[in-house]
Parts: C-alpha cells; sequence; structure tokens
C-alpha cells in the first residue's frame, strides 16, 4: 500500500508516471488502493472546481452515419436501427427547452450524416449563438475538413468532441473498416486544437482486442495532445454489430483511468459518461467521486431517445434526462454535490 501511495502521489505532483506505474494504478483491484487512489483525484478537482456538477445538454441530431465502425450500433451496415435527423426547428426546440430548464452549454452530437450539408449546420450554429449569445456549443459530429471546422468555430461553436478511441493504429483498424484511418483522426484533433477550439478525445476502456500496453499508449497521446475535455467510458456491446458477443468493458479499470486523467490533467473537463451510468446504477456517481465534474442529461426529443442506439441498454432516461434534474440533484446531493448551472469553461492553470 505505501508504494502505491508513493506513486499516486507522484503522479499528482509531476503529472507523468512510468509505463508500469500506469498498469498498477490501472489494474489494483485493492478497495483501499482504489480508494486512495479516487480521493486524490477528487481532491483536485474540488480544488479546482469546487462540488458544482456542470451539467451539458445533449442534443443527439441524427442517428444516420456513413461509417461502420465494428462496435456501433448506428454504424451504417445496422439494418435495423429506425433512422432520424433533426431538422433546425426541433434543434433550436430541444435548445429552448433545456435553456429554460437551466442548461447552459448545449452539446450536438450525431453520425457523421451526410443530409447536413455545410452550410445547413452553419446556420443551425449560428443561429443557436444569436438565441443563446451566453451558452457554450459544444459539436462531437465527426471527422470534417479543416476549413469545415473553421467555419463551425466561426459561426460560433465553441468545443469539439472526437474521440480517438485507441491511438495504435494495428488496434484501431481491429476496430473500423479500411477506410477510416487513425492518422486522419488525429490530424482532425490537431487542426481543432489550432483553430482554437477546446477541444475533447478520449477512449472506450475495454474494447475487443484492448491490451493494458493500449491505454498505457493511450494516456501518453492524451498528455501530448493535452485536451481540454476528456471522455472515458466502457466499452459496452450492440446486439446488431459484429462485436456483439464480445464482453463489457471493465468498470473498475475505467474509473482508474478516470481518476489517472484527472491527476494528470488537473483542469480538464472530465465527464461521467452515460456509459458508466448504464454499466451500473451507480456508475455515475463512482464517476464523480474518482473526479469527474461534467454530466451530460439527455435534451433530445423523447421519441428519439431509444433510436440513438450505440450500445445495448443506453440509459437515457430518469437521472439521465434533462427534463428530471430534480432526480439528478438528489442522486448528486447523497454523494456531496451540486449541480451547477455556469457554461463551466475550462479553467486555465495558472502557473505559480
Amino acid at each position: 500500500m505505501q508504494k502505491f501511495k508513493e506513486i499516486v502521489d507522484r503522479l499528482k505532483e509531476k503529472r507523468t508516471l512510468q509505463d508500469e506505474e500506469y498498469k498498477l494504478l490501472l489494474q489494483t483491484k485493492d478497495a483501499q488502493e482504489q480508494a486512495y487512489l479516487h480521493k486524490a483525484a477528487r481532491d483536485v478537482c474540488q480544488s479546482i472546481y469546487g462540488n458544482g456538477i456542470f451539467i451539458r445538454g445533449l442534443i443527439e441530431i441524427s442517428n444516420y452515419c456513413k461509417n461502420d465502425c465494428y462496435y456501433c450500433g448506428i454504424r451504417k451496415s445496422n439494418h435495423h436501427v429506425k433512422r432520424y435527423h433533426l431538422n433546425k426547428e426541433e434543434i433550436l426546440l430541444a435548445c429552448k427547452q433545456g435553456y429554460e430548464l437551466g442548461f447552459r452549454t448545449f452539446v450536438m452530437q450525431g453520425g457523421e450524416d451526410g443530409s447536413y450539408d455545410d452550410h445547413m449546420m452553419v446556420d443551425i450554429i449560428k443561429s443557436i449563438r444569436k438565441s443563446y449569445p451566453d451558452c457554450a456549443i459544444t459539436l462531437s459530429l465527426g471527422e470534417k475538413s479543416k476549413e469545415m471546422y473553421q467555419q463551425y468555430y466561426d459561426a460560433g461553436a465553441n468545443r469539439y468532441l472526437l474521440r480517438h478511441e485507441t491511438i495504435c493504429e494495428s488496434h484501431y483498424n481491429q476496430l473500423h473498416p479500411s477506410n477510416m484511418q487513425i492518422q486522419n483522426r488525429v490530424q482532425c484533433l490537431w487542426e481543432l486544437k489550432e483553430i482554437g477550439f477546446q477541444v475533447g478525445s478520449g477512449i472506450m476502456v475495454g474494447s475487443p482486442y484492448q491490451s493494458i500496453d493500449h491505454i498505457v499508449e493511450d494516456i501518453h497521446f492524451l498528455e501530448q495532445l493535452q485536451p481540454q475535455m476528456i471522455g472515458l467510458g466502457p466499452y459496452l456491446p450492440h446486439k446488431d454489430t459484429p462485436f456483439k458477443d464480445e464482453a463489457k468493458g471493465d468498470e473498475q479499470v475505467t474509473i482508474n483511468l478516470l481518476a489517472i486523467m484527472r491527476l494528470m490533467h488537473p483542469q480538464a473537463l472530465i465527464p461521467s459518461t452515460t456509459a458508466l451510468a448504464t454499466i451500473s446504477d451507480d456508475g455515475r456517481e463512482k464517476g464523480i467521486l474518482a473526479g469527474a465534474n461534467v454530466v451530460m442529461p439527455n435534451l433530445s426529443p423523447v421519441k428519439h431517445r431509444e433510436s440513438y442506439s450505440l450500445y445495448n441498454d443506453k440509459a437515457n432516461m430518469n437521472a439521465e434526462a434533462a427534463e428530471s434534474l430534480h432526480l439528478l440533484e438528489a442522486r448528486l446531493q447523497k454523494i456531496g454535490y451540486t449541480i451547477s448551472y455556469d457554461r463551466g469553461d475550462y479553467k486555465k492553470e495558472v502557473k505559480k
């Protein structure tokens, strides 16, 4: 236990470790060791952001996607999905409802849907920016050209989420068809940073063929990228994909990695993801108690929520629903937290 504590304390101070030390922290199943790691991360987060948990209004704008990622429930080849995409009026209505509920960040997420042409998406972003000048606009729409990202930014978008999923090329190729390349995804991330977006990236923990060494490679990549947002969730299979029979990702490893990310990136905005809330009933709370400081309740039209199914049994109602913030507040209060209704901007580190 003493060696473990020393490693955690050094990570907190130096923000980097040797590979074998990362593996030790990731793989521990010891309750005392986990408690020490998670509390260290929680303390760091609270020292910067207090006990307020930022809420983001998630608007799942489309489940059409041109890609065929082997793990994803809305992949192009899944013909069992009831497809939809929201029009401008539906998106603006979701924003209006979210604003009235207290949301000051909107997250437009969707598959790579070609029916939203460049002009249309720019128009939607401009309309949201004009109607809600005090709100942050986050996009999670996949790989685009640098020119397209620049247009989104100029229209008023502030943040962009693009998980790299795995930095190892051979592993990436096991999860995606040959027309998708990790080099392109990484290039997109760097271009987004260059433009001025607050950038989010991250991985699925326990995805098929993933090893502990892969996760360590991802830690190093995120250390290099220094994203403002880090999204981590356990891999969860979907019944209509080639990986339907694969095992779920390990919840404990996911939460240990979340704590490691908090210690390495103290200022980062790190959500306790819907995947964590899906894998266990108290998964969201476990994430927050390990250093997460964001949750993303669902603002999408209720009639479409079941259709945006990335994995089996995705949580999208009750405390995951935007219209049930009172349920979320009650659950947060039980663990000593509360909802924060401000934009929840990334706090740049002040060098001492």
